[in-house]
């Protein structure tokens, strides 16, 4: 997932960048945007996470299994 061109993460920096350093609001707003970036980084993982495991490796000797992959 590519969030890089995502308005609702510009608009949280934006809006947390454009505050007043130390005001309430500028706190709550890099609040919201780690917040923000916790949940996408728990997506991520979760999608990471259920990728199938990689196959066997094919066999390299005999006759059997060097020409044909039968896992796909």
């Amino acid at each position: 997932m590519d969030i890089t061109n995502s308005t609702s993460v510009n608009a949280a920096v934006s809006s947390a960048s454009n505050g007043t350093p130390g005001t309430v609001a500028n706190a709550a707003g890099m609040m919201v945007l780690r917040k923000a970036m916790d949940v996408q980084e728990a997506g991520a993982a979760a999608l990471l996470a259920a990728l199938p495991k990689a196959p066997a490796a094919l066999a390299t000797e005999g006759s059997l299994g060097r020409n044909v992959d039968t896992y796909a």
